[in-house]
């Protein structure tokens, strides 16, 4: 689950580390690019709820495959798309089998583990997306800077193809959802504390996203020497101490974790700000980044699963139509600011936002984010 995790997060954010090489390659703006992640995120926006609500009566094991085999075709084809238009309508369908895994790994996971260890066991799972950071995006704009960009996406459908066979080999099916357990969708979303949870989710997104996507143009700004592949490195190691955190108190303190994470978020964005001009201040700032972002898919998801019992399937659809409306919308929002601006506009969205979520989180303390979990 966490290798198919690694391949989701990594085929979502790589045209963030190879905007300029992929630009030069068609022919087009880095903003224009900056779509491959728009159109990615409004595929999963669009497809995650229609998908988890018709599907969560079906096998899980079988569904994970299906889901992965559209990535295999979604992949291939932008490996090989001379066109701007069909990459873009390709990462649209790649996002729709997105918002399908998306919405059905968490509660995959939190079916095959003993309740009192579900955080931990989202937190392993989740395991995919920091190593996808710190591992995927960085050496996938490696390759693509030493070779060429499309062997990046050539190299993410070898790596989904060896995923469906571990999948196929290792991991155990699980049933769907009971009939008699399942809500409809506006239920789910009136629980006691999601729309709170959906909120902070959509806030701390955006203001990730819109930094992540566009790290080249805050870099080309600071010009202390650093490089795209080098900073989403730091990042994605630092993500990893996040995770690690994040598994080892997430299950008996949720509510400080949360609030944690988002201020440490909101000073790597005042010292990204005030540090622009200094190597050292800048790598700080990244490290502090990945570890306030590392586990926020687990505690979100362990936040959201915890609201909604049986139902944590449609609410995680619901968190990953929330992931991706903010990355929809920061890859938008991001290309305007860099379009009106210096690369300095960035952390300044990334301090403002990540206040707003912080005092969604620190109001909602009775469902959505209680104390004494």
């Amino acid at each position: 689950m966490a290798l198919t995790g690694f391949v989701l997060i990594a085929t979502e954010t790589m045209p963030a580390g190879l905007l300029p090489q992929i630009a030069a390659g068609m022919g087009v703006t880095e903003p224009a690019v900056g779509q491959y992640v728009s159109a990615y995120a409004l595929g999963t926006v669009i497809a995650a709820i229609p998908a988890i609500t018709l599907t969560r009566g079906l096998r899980r094991k079988p569904l994970l495959l299906l889901g992965l085999t559209g990535f295999l075709v979604a992949n291939t084809i932008t490996a090989f798309s001379p066109d701007l238009v069909l990459s873009l309508a390709t990462r649209f369908l790649a996002g729709a089998f997105s918002g399908l895994m998306w919405g059905m790994l968490a509660g995959y996971a939190r079916r095959i583990t003993a309740p009192d260890l579900a955080g931990r066991a989202l937190s392993i799972a989740s395991l995919g997306t920091p190593i996808g950071l710190a591992v995927g995006t960085p050496f996938g704009s490696w390759l693509g800077t030493t070779f060429d960009w499309r062997w990046s996406f050539g190299a993410l459908s070898i790596l989904t193809l060896v995923t469906l066979a571990l999948i196929v080999t290792l991991v155990p099916d699980a049933p769907g959802q009971r009939a008699e357990t399942r809500m409809p969708l506006h239920r789910v979303a009136t629980l006691p504390g999601v729309a709170a949870i959906l909120a902070v989710i959509f806030v701390w997104m955006l203001a990730h996203n819109t930094v992540y996507t566009y790290i080249s143009a805050y870099l080309r700004t600071a010009d202390v020497g650093l490089t795209v592949d080098t900073a989403l490195v730091v990042f994605g190691v630092a993500a990893l101490v996040g995770i690690w955190i994040t598994g080892a108190v997430v299950d008996r303190a949720l509510r400080p974790l949360v609030l944690a994470s988002i201020g440490l978020f909101a000073v790597a964005g005042g010292v990204f700000l005030l540090g622009h001009d200094s190597l050292t201040a800048v790598l700080i700032a990244i490290t502090l980044w990945g570890v306030a972002f590392g586990g926020a898919a687990a505690q979100v998801q362990t936040a959201i699963g915890d609201a909604s019992g049986e139902n944590a399937d449609v609410a995680n659809a619901l968190v990953g139509v929330s992931f991706n409306l903010a990355i929809f919308t920061a890859g938008v929002v991001g290309a305007l600011l860099i379009s009106g601006g210096d690369g300095l506009v960035l952390p300044t969205a990334m301090i403002g936002l990540a206040l707003v979520a912080l005092s969604i989180a620190a109001v909602a303390r009775r469902s959505a984010f209680p104390a004494g979990r």
